[in-house]
């Protein structure tokens, strides 16, 4: 055999090249169309290793191989690292995964460590029997625990000590960058398919800011479940896998960053669009679910995304939790603007409690829920002075001083300040209504379905404190004495003995015409009373219960002794039944249809006699 340069190779040299050739014959399928043997995965091994050029690494002054010789080398190195890649990756459950990963091991709440541990004995527990009874893989799934990363065997131990062996050689030849590119290309497919067994679609910044928020919202809670089952188990048994390959063989994180950079961008650029979206207050409390979850996942994200070709994720995940930060700031001060500005009009039928008095305190019930993370995220207190001054519409501020910030947080200051705000409205929307009596009842009920709330959420009684609610407890019951003496003392004011006695003094004789005339002005009143009175709404049964009362107290005995001292004068004359119409039980049961909210049955239904 003749030399590149025209000489003769001497005998011995052109017999091991063309031995050489013989064995990558014997591996290349267009030289021996019926070989389809993998040398690497479950071949003869042996061959391989001792007579391959890349593989015996021999200097190229001792062992000459033709250069196209070499290639056909290469790429059977790469088919067959191909190959192995591809046959022998180990099936998984994508469900299990998705429910592991939705078990988030929060080390910055968990004051106790053995539960923390116990935790995660319990999850290894439950991913083995969900693998033993869901996957149909021959290969035996491993699963370790690394405090919240849950790595998985993606390849069988075998086969991945192959693949080392056939990088070593490509990356000892030079072939660096086409071994990563095969490995990348294999891996970053199967990374995809996981990202659409999750759910994750590819969606622009823009495709997301445009969904109606409905679905948006259950984006999102998938978003967080994927994401939790893509950083501490996909991504990090991606990075374990290559690890295991190209340790000690790659100077950088090529391998790593061809398979996963790219889907984790995508994976990112959902909740990066969710930080720079529009500020609204519906979508509050999946920004703070979206920024718990990555705050929760930034330590995992830090382990498994160190290299300097991979610290743009790292910084990225940084910059969207700062911006979801900034947009929960941003939501909580729209959502007290709204509230000053809410707009409507038309009083709510009855006095009963506004749709907007349900919404707010709904919606800081929720917000207390989240005060771990609030506390830290809110870090100023309201500009209360340059809010009202700024929007007040001409309305009367409500007659309540705001807590002195001692010892309070930015949080309750920001809780305090929208119930102010609220309080401040509603009383604005009392003005709408003809009746002063039904203005009182409508203050009453708001007042204390507010203090009822903050009293029925251990979270936000925590936050705001016992000083706020009493002074709004004070203000509602003063607010229910102003709707009694306003309704009722009108009632009471035709029991009075003034104007019945002839000459004008007490201890003359009564005028009977007189005294007919204040039972039937007492009889108008009362019905008067019961027929619109029993249309308004009291919703809270106790508190209507201790209004009931309380005019039972003040009417019940007035009535009680105006009868005892006049009713002999009316029933000794013509028709008394037209003039005393009502027993005191009569009155009492008809006291029963009021702030029901619905048309009361006819009063004389109702009479005891």
């Amino acid at each position: 055999m003749d030399g590149s340069d025209g000489a003769t190779v001497p005998p011995p040299l052109a017999a091991e090249i063309e031995g050489a050739e013989d064995l990558i014959h014997h591996w290349d399928s267009t030289f021996s169309p019926s070989c389809n043997r993998m040398v690497f995965d479950g071949g003869d091994r042996t061959d391989a290793v001792s007579n391959s050029p890349a593989g015996s690494r021999s200097s190229p002054k001792k062992s000459p191989a033709p250069v196209r010789n070499i290639q056909i080398e290469i790429l059977r190195l790469e088919d067959e690292f191909r190959h192995i890649l591809v046959s022998r990756a180990s099936n998984f459950e994508i469900n299990s995964l998705v429910e592991l990963g939705s078990l988030s091991l929060d080390r910055s709440r968990s004051g106790d460590r053995m539960q923390e541990l116990s935790d995660a004995d319990a999850e290894e527990e439950s991913f083995q029997r969900q693998r033993s009874e869901g996957s149909s893989s021959n290969h035996a799934t491993s699963y370790r625990s690394t405090s919240s990363i849950r790595e998985i065997d993606l390849l069988p131990s075998d086969a991945v000590n192959k693949l080392r062996n056939i990088a070593d050689r490509l990356i000892a030849a030079g072939y660096d960058r086409e071994c990563f590119q095969v490995y990348g290309g294999v891996r970053k497919s199967v990374v995809e398919l996981c990202f659409n067994h999750l759910g994750i679609e590819k969606l622009s910044i823009c495709d997301v800011q445009r969904l109606e928020w409905g679905t948006l919202e259950s984006k999102i809670r998938r978003w967080i479940r994927a994401a939790r089952a893509c950083f501490r188990i996909i991504f990090a048994s991606e990075r374990r896998l290559c690890d295991q390959i190209f340790d000690g063989l790659s100077g950088d994180d090529t391998p790593f960053v061809e398979s996963v950079k790219s889907a984790a961008i995508q994976l990112l650029s959902f909740a990066e669009a969710i930080s720079i979206g529009r500020r609204s207050p519906e979508k509050l409390f999946k920004v703070l679910d979206l920024h718990d979850a990555l705050t929760d996942l930034l330590p995992d994200i830090a382990i498994i995304f160190q290299s300097r070709a991979l610290e743009s994720i790292n910084t990225q995940v940084v910059e969207i939790i700062a911006r979801l930060s900034e947009s929960v700031r941003g939501i909580l001060s729209e959502f007290e603007n709204a509230i000053l500005r809410e707009p409507s009009k038309i009083p709510v039928r009855g006095g009963t409690i506004h749709p907007l008095t349900r919404y707010v305190m709904n919606y800081i019930s929720l917000i207390s829920d989240y005060k771990q993370t609030l506390t830290q995220l809110i870090n100023s207190r309201p500009p209360a002075a340059n809010l009202l001054l700024g929007n007040n519409s001409g309305g009367v501020l409500p007659d309540m001083e705001l807590p002195e910030p001692v010892n309070q947080s930015p949080l309750a200051s920001h809780l305090i300040w929208i119930i102010y705000i609220l309080q401040f409205n509603i009383e604005n929307k009392a003005q709408e209504y003809k009746d002063a009596s039904l203005s009182h009842l409508f203050l009453t009920n708001n007042l204390h379905y507010i203090v009822q709330k903050i009293k029925g959420s251990m979270e936000l009684n925590e936050v705001i404190g016992d000083e706020y609610p009493r002074k709004l407890t004070a203000k509602f019951r003063q607010l229910a004495t102003s709707y009694e003496r306003t309704t009722w003392m009108k009632v009471l004011y035709c029991l009075r003995d003034e104007g019945l006695h002839v000459g004008g003094s007490l201890s003359s004789s009564v005028s009977k015409s007189s005294l007919r005339e204040r039972f039937k002005a007492f009889n108008a009143a009362f019905e008067e009373v019961h027929r619109t009175q029993s249309i308004w709404s009291v919703p809270d049964s106790q508190l209507r219960e201790e209004l009931r009362i309380s005019i039972l107290e003040k009417l019940l005995p007035a009535y009680r002794s105006f009868l005892g001292r006049f009713r002999h004068h009316i029933e000794s004359g013509r028709h008394p039944e037209m003039y005393i119409k009502y027993s005191t039980d009569d009155l009492e049961i008809a006291l029963a249809d009021l702030f029901e909210g619905c048309p009361p049955p006819l009063l004389g239904r109702r009479k005891s006699h």
